[in-house]
This record gives C-alpha cells, structure tokens and sequence, in this order.
C-alpha cells in the first residue's frame, strides 16, 4: 500500500493521540519499544518503522537498533552502529531530523544491499530528545515508494520521539527501581535466614552466610529462595508444624 499524507489536521491529531495512548501503556521497555513502532507505523502507514537506541555502555557509545514491526530477516538481525556513522548516528550526533528522498542515492545510508532487497526508498530520521536536549535514540520510517515527507508528518514523528524519549526513560528508571528493591528484599532475608541458621547451628556469622550459599550452589536456587526455605522452616517449627 503506497504511503499517503494526513489528509485533514483531525487525522493527523487522531494519529498522534493513537500512539500517545501506546506510549503511556504500563509495560517492560522491550514490550513497550516494540508497540511504539507498530503503532507509528500503522498510523503513519510507512513499510517499516525502527527504533534505534544509545548503547552507552559500550566506550566509545555506539546506537543498536532495539525494536521495529517488520518481520524481514534482513532487517530484524542484531544491528549496531558508531555514532558517526550512517543515518541513525548522524541524527543522534546533529539532534535534528533528517529526510531522504532515495535511500539507495545518499552517502549517509549505509545499508543499500538491504534496502534494495526490501524495496526500500525513501525515509525519515528524527532523534528521540529529552528535555535537557540529550538524544537517546533514532526513530526511522521507509516507505517502498518514493515520497516527500511533510513537515506536518515530521512534525508528528519528532512529537513521538520526543514522547517516546520519556517513556522509555520512565521505564527504564522503574525497573532499576524494581531491581534495587529486590535486591534490598533479598538483603534483608538472608540476613534473617543466616540468623536463624546461627541460632540453630552455632555457626558465627560469615560461616552462616557461607552455608547459606551452600546450599544455593548445591540446591541450583537462588539465595533468596534458600533463605525464604529457611525462613519458612522456622516458621512451622514455631507453630509445631
């Protein structure tokens, strides 16, 4: 199906309502990267639509792409760029959009043996920003056809990025958050188990922490599952169970 512009500026509000509804969904970033850009891409009606993000754990940094609705193998393989190359790295670097009318015809585009398999031609690039104007990520939109994006549909696709940029970095701190009370929890569970285990062994206090894991080695569970066992052990003893 060949691409067309919003025909009416109701659409174009439907559209960017669609996808702000996707954006604020409560889900884990892999689900949430993933409805982004099946969303974006049925509103907009581009071939394919891909989100690259920032790998800063990588030195230098480097922009993976993370999430996308086509199902081409070519495409979906494990994709990772320099942020001085191709179009996503120049998008990230430059922190504006970028069109390109011929993806098989612009230095920047990396990958034309892949977009000439896939029919693709042309595109847009525009970074995922935060407030204090630091770019996370790329979101890319093809078409099979070519076309000259609107500055009304970039309009829309940065006001997504943009959307899209805090999101993700909600997510991302909620699930650090998840993980650091977890760990807390875990802390403050073995710290009761090894109690236990020294009143009823005799054990000091690093030798009980050492049985402890033990017990997980030989068990293959987790240190929390040993100690909520022992926790749990104790507990019926108390009730003459």
């Amino acid at each position: 199906m060949e691409k067309t512009e919003f025909r009416t500026y109701d659409d174009y509000i439907k559209a960017l309502t669609d996808i702000s509804h996707a954006i604020t969904s409560d889900l884990y970033l892999e689900e949430l990267l993933k409805l982004i850009v099946m969303v974006t891409a049925k509103v907009t009606g581009v071939a394919i639509c891909s989100l690259w993000l920032i790998d800063e754990g990588q030195s230098p940094p480097v922009i993976r792409l993370k999430a996308t609705q086509s199902i081409a193998p070519e495409y979906v393989k494990d994709r990772s760029l320099a942020l001085n190359e191709g179009v996503v790295g120049h998008v990230a670097t430059t922190k504006k959009p970028l069109i390109i009318k011929n993806v098989l015809r612009h230095r920047r585009f990396k990958e034309k043996e892949m977009a000439r398999n896939l029919g693709l031609v042309s595109m847009v690039g525009v970074p995922l920003l935060l407030k204090d104007d630091k770019v996370i990520g790329v979101l890319n939109c093809f078409t099979c056809a070519p076309y000259a994006f609107s500055d009304t549909e970039v309009n829309l696709l940065t006001a997504v990025a943009n959307q899209a940029a805090v999101a993700i970095l909600n997510t991302e701190l909620m699930v650090k958050t998840r993980v650091i009370q977890e760990e807390l929890e875990t802390r403050k569970l073995v710290e009761r188990a090894k109690e236990i285990v020294m009143q009823r062994t005799g054990l000091q206090g690093v030798e009980a922490y050492r049985w402890l894991q033990k017990q997980s080695m030989d068990t293959r569970r987790s240190m929390r599952q040993v100690a909520e066992a022992v926790l749990l052990s104790s507990e019926l003893q108390s009730r003459g169970v």
